[in-house]
């Protein structure tokens, strides 16, 4: 399936690619120098034309004059999941690429190095949000093919395979599982739970239907016993401020933070607001208020996150005090310490909240009224990641290939904010992750931009880091 063709770069310098091949064929990674290394060069060019043209799968909102100033709305498993799901195929293929597809969907697409052996990957993914942009996973993605077009076009021989990984329904916005697919991989989620998965919005598509009828229910058993991996890494935009704000132009991505999801309930009694004073009535919306104030004051102490994303009540009237409400809870820390902390200290401080007391000052004002009761149910528990200190390594030299030895607060270690299908093949595989920026921070939104240098950066960065990577694996013979 052809691909659109936008030109939005500028005609790379004669010194974009300084990796020459004139005088020898099928060189091995093995055999190259540190030198040779830092010289091979993706085609920023091909990338930027490359990304833009598949976008026009699932086009979302209009945000701007230009010609890429339009956001993406590609649900995981939709049409438009399928057309590009089938470029990714037929694009892989053409590379010399075998393709494998599993009982999700996750597509492997895997250039046969000179061993067998578990590859090597670049994985991303290339659903989006309903509101989303054009970099979010898409970079990721694009980057890996990028890597083997460009190890295609210098005639590049791997000890190890190497691919690239399309993982299915990372964003978890159609299907409310989040890097379910990658989840199933890694033994976190069962097959039949990832499969049963309903379709937000009031439809009554699972995972499993949708799978089946864009034909992208695959025979590969979906875990890692099945289908090992031997690295994978992921470059994705940072979706945070803190490179651009400080200059930085790679994150090197040591882990990931810790976190949990709680569902917490609020239960009071409902009244009329005329003819019901202050002092009896149970409000549990002013209670769930004071919790959701108290639960930010807590975090900012520990020095930790928390938020508070869905908020439903009942009955839902003008003119009656709410009796029952309930509330999300994300707790969020880079160490599990501190996160068991938060919640040990929320689940107490709530209950004596919810009762009258005055905790941290959210009682301090106002009028004591009956109190309301409290009840917690567990959500989502996420360890803390840490990623893998060969592949950490990978990254940083190729980054000092790229930007030199002197590059100071331009390559900084980072900790991921969010979560990532890197989490997930971190449980079973080395894993790292490459963060550049975007602009202002902004991601999940038609706005959300990374410039053609940075895309361009992200992917040299990752290129160098697959091709080091594999000499390391050699080197071990691992």
């Amino acid at each position: 399936m052809a691909s659109k063709s936008i030109s939005l770069f500028p005609s790379p310098s004669p010194t974009c690619r300084l990796f020459s091949m004139t005088s020898r064929r099928n060189v091995k990674t093995t055999e190259m120098s540190d030198g040779q290394l830092a010289a091979v060069k993706i085609n920023r060019e091909r990338l930027w034309n490359d990304l833009h043209s598949t976008c026009e799968w699932g086009k979302g909102e209009r945000w701007g004059d230009g010609p890429t100033d339009i956001g993406m709305s590609r649900l995981a498993l939709s049409d438009a999941d399928k057309q590009v799901r089938d470029w990714f195929v037929e694009t892989t293929k053409s590379l010399g690429c075998d393709i494998n597809i599993d009982a999700m969907g996750n597509i492997f697409a895997v250039r046969p190095g000179n061993r067998r052996g578990p590859p090597t990957y670049a994985g991303s993914h290339m659903d989006t949000q309903p509101t989303g942009g054009r970099y979010d996973g898409i970079l990721g993605v694009h980057a890996g093919i990028e890597v083997l077009k460009t190890m295609n076009d210098l005639d590049i021989k791997t000890e190890y395979d190497t691919g690239v990984i399309n993982w299915t329904n990372e964003e978890g916005a159609r299907f409310p599982i989040s890097m379910v697919s990658s989840g199933v991989w890694a033994g976190a989620y069962t097959l039949e739970k990832a499969h049963n998965v309903v379709e937000v919005g009031g439809g009554k598509a699972t995972q499993k239907f949708e799978l089946e009828k864009i034909g992208y229910l695959g025979p590969l058993e979906a875990s890692y016993k099945a289908n090992p991996i031997g690295a994978h890494f992921e470059l994705h935009i940072e979706q945070g401020p803190i490179l651009e704000s400080s200059g930085g132009k790679i994150g090197v991505v040591d882990g990931a933070q810790a976190y949990k999801w709680f569902i917490v309930t609020v239960k009071g009694r409902d009244c009329h607001t005329g003819t019901t004073d202050f002092e009896n009535r149970s409000d549990a919306m002013l209670t769930a208020a004071k919790l959701i104030l108290h639960s930010h004051n807590k975090a900012t102490e520990y020095g930790c996150l928390a938020s508070t994303g869905i908020l439903t009540l009942r009955p839902g009237s003008t003119n009656t005090v709410p009796g029952w409400v309930q509330f999300s809870l994300d707790i969020r820390s880079k160490e599990d310490a501190i996160v068991s902390k938060l919640e040990e200290s929320l689940r107490e401080d709530f209950e004596r909240i919810a009762s009258g007391k005055d905790i941290g000052g959210v009682n301090a004002q106002g009028t004591k009224g009956r109190g309301c009761s409290v009840e917690w149910q567990f959500d989502t528990d996420s360890p803390a990641t840490k990623f893998h200190a060969d592949c950490i390594k990978c990254v940083e030299a190729s980054a000092r290939d790229m930007l030199g030895t002197n590059a100071g607060s331009q390559v900084q270690r980072m900790t991921s904010g969010a979560g990532h299908d890197s989490v997930y093949t971190s449980r079973h595989a080395p894993t790292s992750m490459i963060f550049v920026p975007c602009r202002e921070g902004i991601s999940h939104n038609p706005t959300e931009y990374c410039s053609p240098e940075d895309c361009g950066n992200g992917a040299q960065i990752l290129l160098g880091a697959m091709l080091r990577y594999d000499r390391l694996r050699a080197e071990k013979g691992a």
